[in-house]
């Protein structure tokens, strides 16, 4: 008779509280969209350098090169209107990219190796430029998004810009943080001060941290997926419902509103910035831009509508138009604020046709404050 073995017994299985079921799902969604964004950054990143790479490879070797001269990248730009962000300006930028960061060739995975042009990949000189000032570029690819190096690259002297790249990598800068800290000069600043060290722990005490699950919503990235603005530029579901609510509701005032466009993309200087709405009003014969803020006013909202406004008379009106006009909704859970931009109008008898044709600022508070109530 066969003696039984001994089985140890089976410890219970761990069971799930639906509160750990929440969390892991949430960890799961948080740690996956992460690695999904970084992956689309890098290879942003990398398309973006390569296109720098092939331009600088043509302008020094091209077989036909002569026949562009200074309009090459005009043409190129031309030639490829279809690719998202490919412009003159941005192609201008790739090529700054190459060359102020030649060694990413080394980051170039074995799959990716045949994408280099076959003399640069020849060229041993390549690659080894010295990361002794800044950081290594394994660091710069895996650690910063495509819209921080699109501000480094405007960063001409070579230590400087690596103060940059350290600081930020260091201090995980949002792109919004980088830009702040290069234009209160803190480059500047560091190099003058005597306690260096204060000064850099100041600077991270108020740092805004960059969020990598947000990184989708960079508009370098959304274009290169082929996303619409609209889909991923909302600053959250209740501002998306009350801009849907508003349009319908001064579509349906039936005096004058043609909607034109939601989160309408325009170029002010090297930023992007998203209207919320555009319409143009055919009584009227302008724009009307029409800024939704789920907060209380500020005087940099009001400014920033102002600038919107400013930019349409001079980029977008029109032979036969008129100046165009703001709309700024503040809001919060106790009240709603209307505020109108008006660009510097200085003729009282136009401001007062504008405002008999728009619609009341009371009428509009309570449609806001309704809305905020049902939602």
């Amino acid at each position: 008779m066969k003696k039984k073995l001994k089985t140890s017994p089976k410890k219970p299985a761990h069971r799930l509280t639906f509160d750990r079921l929440v969390d892991s799902i949430r960890d799961v969604h948080k740690e996956l969209a992460a690695q999904a964004s970084k992956a689309v950054n890098v290879s942003l990143t990398l398309r973006n350098w390569l296109i720098g790479c092939y331009i600088a490879e043509y302008e020094l070797n091209g077989a036909d090169r002569a026949n562009y001269g200074n309009n090459l990248l005009a043409s190129l730009a031309s030639k490829l209107s279809g690719i998202s962000n490919c412009n003159r300006r941005q192609l201008y930028r790739y090529l700054r990219f190459y060359r102020f960061y030649p060694q990413i060739v080394g980051t170039l995975s074995t799959q990716l190796q045949h994408l280099i042009p076959d003399d640069l990949g020849r060229d041993k000189k390549v690659g080894t430029a010295s990361p002794q000032l800044g950081v290594h570029p394994d660091k710069l690819l895996y650690g910063i998004s495509y819209s921080h190096i699109d501000l480094l690259v405007d960063i001409a002297n070579d230590t400087k810009r690596a103060f940059y790249e350290v600081e930020c990598i260091r201090g995980n800068w949002s792109v919004r943080e980088l830009k702040r800290q290069i234009g209160s000069l803190y480059y500047e600043r560091s190099g003058l001060s005597k306690n260096k060290k204060k000064l850099a722990e100041l600077v991270k005490s108020g740092a805004e941290k960059e969020d990598i699950a947000l990184n989708v919503r960079d508009p370098y990235m959304f274009e290169f997926l082929g996303l619409k603005p609209k889909e991923v530029m909302g600053e959250s579901v209740l501002e998306d419902e009350l801009l849907s609510k508003l349009q319908d509701f001064l579509l349906e005032l039936g005096n004058g509103f043609c909607f034109e466009a939601r989160q309408k993309r325009i170029l002010i200087g090297d930023n992007y910035n998203f209207i919320d709405m555009v319409f143009y009003h055919r009584i009227l014969k302008c724009h009307v831009l029409v800024e939704l803020k789920v907060a209380e006013f500020t005087h940099e909202n009001i400014g920033q509508l102002n600038t919107y406004v400013s930019w349409y008379r001079e980029n977008i009106m029109g032979d036969g138009d008129n100046p165009p006009i703001g709309i700024l909704l503040c809001t919060n859970k106790d009240h709603a604020l209307v505020k109108y931009a008006l660009a510097g109008m200085d003729n009282k008898l136009f401001v007062s046709r504008y405002q008999l044709e728009l619609p009341k600022k009371e009428e509009m508070q309570k449609f806001i404050e309704k809305q905020m109530v049902a939602l």
